[in-house]
């Protein structure tokens, strides 16, 4: 599966990732940063600097306000658009986008110019980061290794992943909030994650049926691979009110998700379960046919969906951001109500 094989690729082992995905045009090094209406120019707090940010291999120092940001991590943009800035460089995870930016957020980044775009194939482009003079280095969703760390810190002050928690594994909030306080915008993301956690406040009212119903995140990557606790996937469907299922986490382990083996198949008879493939038709007939799968009664009551990853319900499901989840929650939620209503006789519409 293109889409996993990068975030499992970048977990095992940084580098040598198995998709290249094509890079924008790039941007002269002396550029002035992208502006918009309320881009870094505007709505940060002179007083929040300067701001000290914990995280896995220490601390970052950020003096003043910054200008000049780069992602390494995969889903910052977002947050940082959200917030009304637009940063300099973006790293591509998947999907082609200019900019690495999705249609849910083109709205956020406005008339600005997009970000310069870094592959993300070989891993870090260490030598791009530094060309583009960053003043901030945002790495929060990511996989950095210490000496990944070692080179940009070198360059710029750097946020890395959190202490304390698996790669690739901090959820939205928290990362939304550190993104806010290293720009100088603390309250304006505090709020942002208060109007998106309302979101999901109103879909439990709306859905009682969702609470203390199991329900999963899988992948046919090498087989069958289910997504954890600490993946933000899992914690999407804990924040609607399912319950992921016993066991989960003697399979995962310290990891944001794992391989099942044929003798856990049974893992996946859960009251709902999302499917994340590469081809809707050919994946899912592939996945029903199994003759272990096909006798759960996940199945045979119809209580599987399927969202394809490169399409933008499916994108929305890996790429989980204050950006994202408006657009996420509003597609999603209907087909989850329907495979979870316990009729075998509703059809789960594919999302538009």
């Amino acid at each position: 599966m293109r889409l996993f094989n990068i975030r499992r690729t970048a977990t095992v082992a940084a580098a040598g990732l198995l998709l290249a995905l094509a890079a924008c045009g790039p941007n002269s090094e002396n550029d002035e940063p992208a502006t918009s209406a309320g881009s870094a120019s505007a709505g940060a707090d002179a007083a929040a600097f300067p701001v000290s940010i914990p995280h896995k291999f220490g601390t970052a120092e950020i003096k003043a306000e910054p200008k000049r940001i780069v992602t390494v991590g995969l889903v910052e943009q977002d947050a940082l658009l959200a917030l009304g800035v637009v940063p300099v460089a973006t790293t591509e995870w998947f999907g082609e986008k200019p900019g690495a930016i999705w249609p849910w957020a083109t709205a956020a980044l406005g008339s600005a110019t997009r970000p310069e775009v870094l592959t993300f194939t070989d891993g870090i482009q260490f030598e791009k980061v530094a060309a583009l003079k960053p003043d901030l280095i945002l790495a929060v969703y990511s996989g950095l290794t210490t000496e990944d760390y070692a080179k940009l810190s070198k360059m710029a002050p750097t946020v890395a992943q959190p202490k304390g928690q698996v790669d690739y594994g901090v959820g939205w909030q928290q990362l939304t909030r550190t993104v806010g306080e290293s720009v100088g915008r603390k309250a304006q993301a505090e709020k942002l994650v208060t109007d998106t956690e309302a979101l999901f406040t109103k879909v439990k009212q709306d859905h009682p049926e969702f609470a203390g119903k199991t329900g999963l995140m899988a992948t046919t990557y090498e087989g069958y691979w289910v997504y954890g606790t600490q993946d933000p996937r899992g914690r999407l469907l804990a924040d609607l009110g399912f319950k992921l299922p016993a066991g989960l986490d003697e399979i995962t382990g310290k990891e944001f998700g794992a391989n099942l083996s044929k003798e856990r198949t049974d893992l996946l008879d859960v009251d709902m379960l999302v499917w994340i493939v590469d081809k809707y038709d050919t994946d899912k007939a592939k996945v029903q046919a199994d003759p272990l799968y096909s006798k759960l009664k996940v199945k045979t009551e119809a209580r599987d969906l399927y969202v394809e990853n490169l399409e933008e319900v499916g994108a929305a499901t890996s790429f989980i951001s204050v950006l994202s989840l408006p657009y996420l929650l509003d597609k999603l939620v209907p087909q989850i109500a329907q495979a979870v209503d316990g009729d075998p006789a509703t059809a789960v519409v594919r999302a538009s």
